[in-house]
């Protein structure tokens, strides 16, 4: 993947450094992610943020802001960059587009949904809406989930929580929340859940589609790229993650996707290119 030289739009809140431990009763983060079977994998539900918070012993948004701007170091300078490609490709598919605030924290921190863990992996707060990434999930990614430790790969964690930002701003999270309520039961419920993961699934794959476009070629997704992309959406997938934490695949419990459904989403966006195929239907 290409995207050294690209754009850097500077809508990072570093709080790296600023302390807040990288483990939850006494679990490392690898083993909480595998234990929570995905459901923390890409971005929380955003109906069921405050429980999750309050599960983890969170508490309310801190207020706390870090160094606000372009940071200096590779790693922040990626996350810069995709993200500033992303919202270019979003403000050419959507109008009235805002992009979000991506945060970069170390451990735990605070946010408008809570206290924030590393052990959710990346997540989307629509409170505030903010991005939130700690960096060290790139290592479990690439190592204990399976998935790949490539540039793409990565940039699929980010454009995907992306994509809930998205939902947010065109009513398709709320619209969602509002078939959860009237759903009958939690299978049904949980099916709303997966739709919405699939669908940021398949706007990751929009984003790649028109990166270069949008960037004269500063940003490209080379040979192999999406490759490494859907061998991590396999891996991430609900069924697969079960397995992997001992447990029966157990497909009323989804609540992300199969590793077969992100996989074809995130090939039905980038073939498409086109935001309209992510459609999730008998929404109202």
């Amino acid at each position: 993947m290409r995207w050294q030289g690209g754009r850097r739009g500077g809508n990072i809140d570093d709080r790296r450094g600023m302390g807040g431990g990288a483990a939850v009763g006494g679990l490392g983060i690898g083993g909480l992610i595998l234990a929570a079977v995905g459901y923390f994998v890409f971005g929380i539900d955003p109906s069921t943020t405050q429980q999750i918070t309050s599960q983890l012993g969170g508490a309310t948004a801190s207020g706390e802001q870090g160094q606000a701007g372009s940071p200096e170091d590779q790693a922040g300078q990626f996350v810069d960059v995709i993200g500033t490609n992303i919202d270019d490709v979003w403000s050419r598919q959507m109008e009235g587009y805002r992009p979000p605030t991506v945060t970069l924290y170390e451990g735990g921190t605070g946010t408008a949904c809570g206290t924030g863990q590393a052990a959710m992996g990346p997540f989307y707060c629509p409170a505030d809406q903010h991005v939130y990434l700690d960096l060290s999930f790139w290592e479990e990614l690439g190592g204990s989930l399976g998935g790949s430790g490539a540039e793409f790969a990565r940039a699929y964690v980010i454009a995907h929580e992306y994509g809930h930002h998205v939902q947010t701003l065109t009513g398709t999270s709320q619209q969602v929340q509002r078939a959860q309520q009237r759903a009958r039961g939690q299978t049904e419920a949980n099916r709303y859940s997966v739709a919405l993961e699939l669908q940021a699934d398949c706007y990751a794959g929009v984003w790649a589609r028109n990166a270069a476009a949008v960037s004269n070629g500063q940003v490209t997704i080379e040979a192999g790229d999406l490759e490494e992309g859907m061998k991590t959406a396999s891996a991430i997938g609900d069924d697969t993650l079960q397995r992997r934490s001992g447990r029966a695949v157990q497909p009323d419990g989804f609540t992300h996707g199969s590793s077969e459904q992100r996989v074809a989403a995130l090939r039905r966006g980038y073939e498409s290119g086109d935001p309209n195929a992510c459609a999730i239907s008998g929404l109202s």
